[in-house]
């Protein structure tokens, strides 16, 4: 059955091999990007391939709450129903690492922006939907203070490891809280050192074959293994369903975190 499937980063890297895969597999991807010649040329790469799966394109800087809130309503404007949301986009090293907002953009990408833009969501995803989560094997305990701006953390790749975390204890949090009343959400570690332009350009490296990510987003999103997981975390590097970082297992932790974003997000949108 042809499911409507929003990839957000999907410009390059994982995402857009995500999105090829389902394309060709027959599933209609909505592709998402902040650059709009890299979304144009991405949608120009995917619409000719065969598989009878379709394409369509959001521009959309997910720094920017705004932004976020603006490609909530252009999805909702245009479907119904989306089957499943893919939280892809991310970023680890950047040469402005703190947001119009004061924030810092790991965490306003990687954490709040997929938070926001799942909530936004919620109605078309319904009972039988699932959000995608991409989560890493680098966490680390978050700083409250660095998440709510702060705390200036000056090392990429612990603002990075932070924020992966914090996505993976609202995604317990919230996959749990749903229970079957909404979409299953589920954190994936896709694979460590992927071949992907963010891991070239934190480490240096070439990395391991990026199929090897896509592939798992794909059972994630698709498979029935997947299907009654919510709040579970896969991790791809051992293969299965494991225990993420402890904190996300800590209630009093994850309360704490998931009551700061909705801080930020309240002060940023006036709502959550």
């Amino acid at each position: 059955m042809k499911k409507t499937i929003l990839v957000t980063g999907s410009t390059d890297g994982i995402g857009l091999v995500t999105a090829r895969m389902l394309i060709s597999l027959g599933h209609h991807v909505l592709l998402h990007g902040r650059n709009p010649a890299k979304l144009e040329q991405a949608q120009a790469t995917l619409a000719g391939l065969p598989g009878g799966g379709s394409v369509e394109s959001h521009v959309s800087d997910l720094s920017r709450m705004d932004d976020v809130e603006a490609l909530a309503r252009a999805v909702t404007d245009r479907h119904e129903k989306l089957d499943v949301l893919i939280n892809n986009a991310g970023i680890f090293k950047t040469s402005a690492p703190v947001t119009q907002d004061g924030l810092d953009v790991r965490f306003v990408v990687n954490t709040i922006a997929p938070y926001l833009l799942t909530q936004r969501l919620m109605p078309l995803l319904g009972a039988s939907g699932r959000v995608i989560n991409l989560s890493s094997a680098a966490q680390s305990p978050v700083d409250p203070n660095a998440l709510a701006g702060r705390v200036k953390l000056s090392d990429d790749f612990t603002a990075y490891a932070q924020s992966k975390l914090a996505l993976t204890m609202w995604s317990r949090s919230l996959g749990l809280a749903l229970e079957d009343d909404g979409p299953a959400i589920i954190a994936v570690n896709p694979g460590s050192l992927l071949g992907s332009k963010m891991v070239k350009d934190a480490f240096g490296v070439a990395g391991k074959d990026i199929d090897i990510g896509a592939e798992i987003l794909i059972r994630a999103s698709l498979s029935d293994e997947f299907a009654s997981a919510s709040g579970q975390y896969f991790d791809n590097d051992s293969g299965q369903f494991a225990s993420p970082h402890l904190d996300a297992l800590d209630p009093q932790k994850t309360v704490e975190i998931v009551r700061v974003i909705e801080s930020v997000l309240a002060e940023l949108t006036g709502s959550v």
